[in-house]
């Protein structure tokens, strides 16, 4: 393997790296590390004003109607998980969501993409769900409300809203119903006991099960999109947390986009896989073990700092030989779960990040793993990247690594993460990932 091509460290300490499946070029240069894993503020917190239920934004569970019909939710209770399918507008508050699936607001691929693109209808069961939803009085308020708020966000007057056709109207809520841009909401905004406005709920807050509950049911919604959509060829699963990684609120979620093409990268990665079946191994788990990058696995993930990414990336790839999620078992599903858990756990709630998850497209004919990349999004690229295409990461992959173990164990200690095996603990087997036996 030509390792020095992608990573080379310099007498000085700079440390020159090529991403092997994005070709982004990236250096981190000795001196320029800008931030610690610690969960200080860039500002003063402010003391919060403690709200019974929480009431906080949009996403808030006192809040249900601000936000489009539920597709799902999930409920916790009696020690019991029970999953509750396009809930009646009447009974939203007969229990507490713990997750919720609805419709996103504002589509970055939009219904009318499919309609217009490839004659998209909605299945007969969703469209019998929005007449039965609309012909409910609470419901056809919330659906009126909800497109109101849409079309005055959109710039509309309210002279404007009010000319317009409840057809038109009723037209604009398909997206709520049958539409393949989702959300997938967690329902605290701040973790318990919390005293200042920075004390939010993070993935790392969850216990185990929550966070694995959390992963099923986003992994439930991807299936059901990829079945009523015969034209998707790909889902794009991310989370954006905090307002500097994108997120338009505070409050934990996940988004789901239907998709019908791969994008370059997962096209670039096949072509790889066709010439090297096992290149993620290669160019994956060997190589960041040849490097001593990995610092956590369990027996079905494998978690390591990445390299040649714009900003600190710790990459979790699946062990499993299923190359979708939803192939996945879930003992295999909670093993990814535990293991991006811990990061999130280990990084803190203050430090804004992107979660990404990568996968087989529903159509390849190669398969690659699925395998979650948790980016710290602390950096921003200025006018030396836009001229050089070289990027500036404030970390080397070997200080991301050495900040988060110190953390893990920490936090097994404290028995908030269990069932991993941390640094020199770590098997470190060759070819670890299992994707391509079959």
């Amino acid at each position: 393997m030509p390792t020095n091509r992608y990573y080379t460290i310099m007498p000085d300490g700079t440390v020159k790296q090529i991403n092997p499946f994005t070709g982004t070029e990236v250096w981190a240069v000795a001196g320029r590390k800008s931030r610690p894993i610690t969960n200080e503020l860039a500002a003063p917190a402010r003391k919060l004003e403690v709200h019974a239920p929480e009431d906080y934004c949009s996403f808030c569970s006192p809040r249900y109607f601000e936000t489009p019909p539920e597709k799902s939710r999930l409920v916790h209770r009696d020690n019991h998980w029970e999953r509750i399918d396009t809930l009646a507008p009447g009974r939203y508050f007969e229990t507490e969501a713990a997750f919720r699936r609805v419709g996103n607001m504002f589509e970055i691929v939009t219904l009318d993409y499919w309609r217009k693109n490839y004659a998209y209808k909605m299945s007969a069961a969703r469209q019998r769900w929005k007449e039965e939803y609309l012909a409910n009085p609470n419901g056809l308020k919330h659906i009126t409300d909800v497109v109101h708020y849409k079309l005055r966000q959109e710039g509309r007057t309210e002279e404007q809203i009010e000319k317009m056709p409840m057809a038109d109207k009723f037209a604009i809520a398909d997206a709520f119903f049958g539409g393949g841009h989702e959300l997938i909401i967690a329902a605290r905004h701040y973790r318990n006991g919390a005293t200042t406005d920075a004390d939010l709920f993070s993935s790392g807050e969850m216990t185990l099960e929550e966070h694995f509950r959390y992963f099923r049911f986003t992994i439930d919604a991807m299936l059901d999109i990829a079945q009523s959509n015969r034209y998707v060829r790909y889902i794009s699963v991310f989370q954006n947390w905090l307002r500097p990684a994108g997120a338009s609120f505070d409050h934990l979620h996940k988004q789901i986009v239907a998709l019908d093409e791969w994008g370059a990268s997962t096209e670039t990665q096949t072509h790889m896989l066709r010439e090297d079946p096992n290149v993620f191994n290669e160019f994956g788990a060997n190589f960041a073990a040849y490097h001593n990058l990995i610092f956590a696995e369990n027996d079905h993930a494998i978690a390591w700092a990445g390299i040649g990414h714009r900003s600190p990336t710790i990459e979790v790839y699946s062990r499993s030989i299923a190359g979708r999620p939803y192939e996945h078992t879930d003992e295999e599903i909670r093993g990814v779960s535990d293991l991006v858990h811990a990061v999130h756990a280990a990084m803190g709630s203050q430090i804004s990040c992107n979660e990404e998850w990568y996968y087989t497209p529903v159509d390849a004919v190669y398969k690659m793993p699925w395998h979650v990349l948790v980016k710290w999004r602390i950096n921003v690229p200025a006018g030396f990247e836009g001229g050089t295409s070289i990027y500036i990461n404030p970390f080397t992959p070997i200080e991301l690594r050495d900040r988060l173990v110190p953390r893990l164990y920490k936090l097994r200690d404290e028995h908030r993460i269990a069932g991993i095996r941390i640094a020199e603990e770590c098997r470190v087997d060759p070819n670890p990932l299992k994707y391509n036996l079959k």
